[in-house]
């Protein structure tokens, strides 16, 4: 896809969908305990093939690109006692490192085999109603693998108890995912390294939960307000969230200038530009609680040639892609040359490009979705533009509504 150089419409409106974190755990959650009506379910392309796999009865389970669809029935289907799956994924998929989540299963009783590599998918699941109560898993490599586990565990005989070893990242997602249990009537915890959820057989407190709208897919928006410097507005999103990528809204009026107005009333924000914003010598961040809008951050800071240090970021090789590599690589087509580690990115230069930059999504929807706002600054081509579907699949319908050609 071809964007031209453009310039952002000042007051347009945009409505998102529920985010993708809280619905993928709600279906989890809504197929363990068949009591839950989900409104403003996620569209997305990961939430629908989760629904769909769920759904099926079939012994061959595909989720495709969907990681998290991943991580969450491996755990699902470990205590589904009587049934045996294969639990497959996209090439890339079978790249993606397994092995902590299922030998922390694996050592509460699951019966899992690797049908490949080891240590990665796809997975044999044999279905088993697991006794034991307490499991130790790494804390710094996925919060999904913990999600996973957390999510299964007021179904276990005598609750689960989860020890976390090192640093935990990502550490607002499993806040999300107890409070997302405690509303349901789930007896949840966490205190120091330990992770406590009870055991639950009866009714759920929640008969219906409103997923609130998605802070992921809200970023793309502050990065075209700290660009184009005009107002958007949108819709169904809550100041005070249980989504720790909502720390957007911290992250953008500090470095860019982009302040976020709440209307209670509406439900509805709106990204408004400070008219006295500076740019700042240097942004240095630790993204280790919200990883997944590094992407978004650093293309921004790199069209407004801002230099950055960003850390944190271990979690972004095992994504759809090295995103770390990939955005390197994407971020010199518009001229700004970094320096990446295990966890950390930094730029180290700013020049113009003349030629156009084409750039390489990876099969990567963030990567597509990120880089997109550089149109306000220059013509630039997005390759595979449609990946967006996995998590947004509206997103280039709503960035036609709020820019206009040149």
């Amino acid at each position: 896809m071809l964007l031209k150089k453009s310039q952002l419409i000042d007051g347009q409106q945009i409505q998102i969908t529920g985010s993708k974190s809280i619905s993928n755990r709600l279906l989890i959650l809504a197929q363990l305990f068949n009591n839950i009506d989900i409104l403003n379910l996620s569209n997305s392309q990961d939430t629908q093939l989760l629904k769909t796999a769920l759904n099926s009865a079939n012994n061959l389970i595909d989720i495709h690109h969907a990681g998290t669809a991943m991580r969450f029935l491996t755990s699902y289907f470990s205590i589904q006692a009587g049934r045996t799956v294969t639990l497959t994924g996209s090439s890339r998929m079978k790249q993606r490192p397994i092995k902590d989540l299922v030998a922390a299963l694996q050592s509460l009783g699951a019966e899992i085999d690797y049908l490949e590599e080891y240590g990665f998918p796809p997975l044999k699941i044999t279905g088993q109603n697991l006794s034991k109560n307490t499991v130790e898993i790494p804390a710094n490599i996925s919060s999904q693998f913990i999600t996973s586990l957390m999510l299964i565990g007021s179904k276990l005989q005598h609750g689960l108890h989860i020890n976390l070893v090192g640093e935990i990242t990502s550490r607002p997602y499993l806040e999300m995912t107890l409070s997302i249990l405690r509303s349901i009537g789930i007896e949840a915890s966490i205190k120091g390294q330990i992770i406590s959820i009870d055991h639950h057989s009866g009714s759920l407190r929640t008969e219906y939960y409103e997923v609130e709208s998605d802070w992921s897919s809200a970023s793309y928006f502050y990065a075209l307000a700290a660009i184009g410097r005009k107002t958007i507005h949108l819709k169904s999103f809550k100041t005070l969230s249980l989504q720790g990528d909502s720390h957007i809204k911290e992250l953008y009026w500090k470095h860019f200038g982009i302040d976020t107005l709440s209307d209670f009333a509406e439900n509805s924000i709106t990204l408004m530009p400070d008219v006295h914003y500076k740019k700042p010598e240097l942004i240095s961040l630790d993204m280790n609680d919200c990883p997944d809008i590094a992407q978004t951050l650093c293309v921004t800071a790199s069209v407004l040639k801002i230099p950055f240090y960003v850390s944190g970021l271990q979690t972004l090789k095992v994504k759809e892609t090295d995103r770390l590599v990939a955005l390197q690589n994407e971020l010199r087509k518009i001229g700004v040359e970094t320096e990446i580690e295990e966890d950390s990115i930094q730029s180290i230069s700013f020049s113009d490009v003349e030629e156009l930059p084409v750039i390489e999504t990876y099969n990567d929807h963030r990567m597509a979705m990120a880089f997109a706002p550089v149109a306000l600054d220059r013509d630039i081509e997005i390759l595979d533009e449609q990946v967006v579907e996995k998590s947004y699949p509206e997103f280039w319908l709503d960035f036609a509504k709020v820019t206009r050609k040149i």
